[in-house]
Order: structure tokens, then sequence, then C-alpha cells
């Protein structure tokens, strides 16, 4: 403890501007370097031992004491990065852009054959392209400067219609909302399947021990045809043991029963066979026009709101879970959707007119 009470001497020493000026280092520098190095001081002003600082700023013994002598032999100089004399700098402009255009594409835009990114990968590439190898740890500090994530990519399917005839039957269907008549009630529909055996998922592990789920290894199913109303956020569904005609009319009727006032129920759905089945075209015409259907271009499950609840549903309730019965599991999926509703319909009623404007556009 010698050097901490020669610095705590010479910290006496100093004037209280320059003093005040180490402790504003040590609370917010820009650069963590400079700051660790001013808490270092700090702390040993403040009489810590230095155990204590390895342990509270992760760092080595040896750096304390090359500080604390550089403190007492520089003063205020000891905090200055010297990595200026490394060399040149060479994570440049250049190399940013190269490695962003990389991520943005696939190995195999670069004559590779492997579909995704390691880190070693993208330094190989690297070197190839610019002739600058960067190490694995200098690369994965760029990509976190960059905000560059290791991510879960979406699945999608190419829409078979023309863009010019897809974004006209969108347009088309949000103007119809954005001039929705009064009396008429205008809602997402789409189905759902819940699976007895769990959908697995990422979570939190502690270390060396990997997480087990037990599957019931005979799968059971389970279907829910659902309705989110496009103005109120209100959900409506219905439960059935197959996915068929039957359990899409059995919501239309739950609509008419929750909406009775209604002049006109609308419903913005996908072109799945149940909404176009000769069962289905039967019961709307005995509606008397009372309910109508509005289909998407299709595969676009980003124009219909309540393929968002459908995720939000499987993340929380069915991905990983340690239900033993489907009657165990669908009550779980009741009592999610039940509080869904509420929150929803909460937060739509909280919005202003200008945000029901954009989020209808």
């Amino acid at each position: 403890m010698k050097v901490a009470r020669k610095v705590q001497r010479k910290w006496a020493r100093l004037e209280e501007r320059r003093r005040q000026g180490i402790r504003s280092m040590a609370r917010g520098h820009s650069d963590g370097g400079t700051r660790c190095r001013a808490q270092i001081i700090v702390a040993l002003v403040q009489g810590k031992r230095v155990p204590d600082i390895e342990a509270i700023l992760q760092c080595s013994n040896s750096l304390v004491y090359k500080i604390a002598h550089r403190f007492l032999e520089e003063g205020e100089a000891a905090f200055a990065d010297r990595r200026e004399d490394n060399g040149q700098i060479v994570v440049t402009k250049h190399v940013e852009r190269v490695v962003w255009a990389m991520v943005g594409q696939t190995p195999r835009q670069f004559g590779r054959r492997r579909p995704t990114w390691t880190l070693e990968l993208l330094g190989l590439v690297l070197k190839e392209r610019t002739g600058i190898r960067l190490s694995r740890a200098t690369l994965s500090r760029l990509l976190r400067r960059m905000k560059i994530r290791l991510g879960r990519p979406k699945p999608f399917v190419n829409c078979p219609w023309p863009d010019t005839r897809r974004n006209l039957r969108i347009r088309r269907l949000r103007y119809l909302l954005l001039h929705a008549r009064v009396g008429e009630v205008w809602e997402f529909e789409d189905e759902v399947d819940i699976h007895l055996n769990p959908k697995i998922g990422p979570d939190y592990m502690l270390p060396k021990i990997q997480k087990k789920v037990l599957t019931p290894g005979v799968n059971q199913k389970r279907y829910i045809a659902g309705a989110l109303n496009a103005f109120t956020g209100k959900l409506t569904w219905v439960e059935g043991r197959k996915k068929n005609s039957e359990l899409f009319m059995r919501l239309l009727f739950q609509l008419g029963r929750e909406y009775p006032e209604a002049k006109r129920i609308h419903l913005i759905l996908d072109n799945y066979g149940i909404h176009k089945s000769h069962y289905t075209k039967l019961v709307l015409a005995s509606c008397a026009g009372k309910v109508r259907l509005h289909f998407l271009p299709p595969y676009c499950p980003d124009e219909n709101r309540i393929e968002r609840v459908w995720l939000d549903l499987h993340a929380n309730v069915t991905r990983n879970h340690q239900c033993r019965t489907m009657e165990e599991l669908m009550k779980e999926v009741r009592h999610w959707l039940r509080n869904r509703s509420r929150r929803l319909q909460r937060k739509y009623a909280a919005r202003s007119p200008q945000e029901m404007y954009a989020l209808a556009t």
C-alpha cells in the first residue's frame, strides 16, 4: 500500500479544480480506457485495496500499479491513451464499408459454399478483399460498434402476383380501413395451430447446463380461428379439433353474437381454402351481405395484424412449455388470449387519431 499512500499525497497537492477534472473523467469520460484509468486513481485515493479495485473494475493488478506509478511520474498525463504510437490505424472507413457490404449479402456471393457468416469466414473474406487481416476480437468489436448483430432470419415466400397487382390490392384495403363507415366492424382474421409437442426456442441457461424440454411423444393438435378488431383491439376466437370450414363458420357466428348491432362485418384474411369453400360460400350467401370477406394477396402475412398476436402466443405460451396434457395447454392459451385482448383494447383506446391513421396506412 506504499503506492496508494504516495498517490494520496500527490492527490493532496493537486488544486481542487484538477481533482474535480479527474473525478469527472472517472464518472463519464467517453473513452472507456481513459475512464478506467481515472477510476483507478480515484479508488486509490479513497483508500480501496488493490484486490478490491481489480474486482470492481475487472482489471489486472499490474494495470493498477502501472497507472499508479504513471500518475506519480506524469500527473494527469497518465490518463492519456498511448495507443496512437502503435502505428497506422487498420480499421478504416473503407474496411467498415467492406464489412457492411459483406454482412448484407451471403458468403456464396463471395465465392464460398457456406450459407452463413462466422467471424473466421468474415476475417478470411475481408483479407481477400482488402489485404487487411483482423483478429476475431477486433472483428467482434467492429461488428458491435457497427451494431451488426447475430440474429435469426425471417423466412418468407414470394407473392406470385405481379408487384403492381399486389400493391394495388393492399392500397385498396388500407383505403377501405381509412374510410370505414360508422356501424361497420373491421376484423383481421386468421387461424393458428396449437401443438402439444412444444416449439423449441432459445432460453437463458446456467453455465455448462443445457435445459431439457419434456415432450409427450405422441403429438396432439388444436386449432384456433381468431379475429382482431382493427379499431378497438378486441380479440374474438373459437377453438376446434379440425381446421376446416366449420371452424371458420363458428367464428363468423361468434362475431355476429359479439356485434349484434353491426350493419356489416368486414374480414381481412388470407386465401386459405376454408375461406373459399363451397360450404363457406353457402353460409355467406345466407347472411344477406352482412359479412364481407376481403382477401389479401397470397403470402402477405405482414399485412394481417393478427399474425403478430399468434407470434406472441407461441413466444409466451407454446415455446418450451411444460404442459403434459392438451387441456392444460389450452387453459394457458385461453388465459393469455384474454389478457392480450384486454391489453390491446387499452392500447388502441389510448391512441390518437393520427396514430390510428398511421396504423391504417
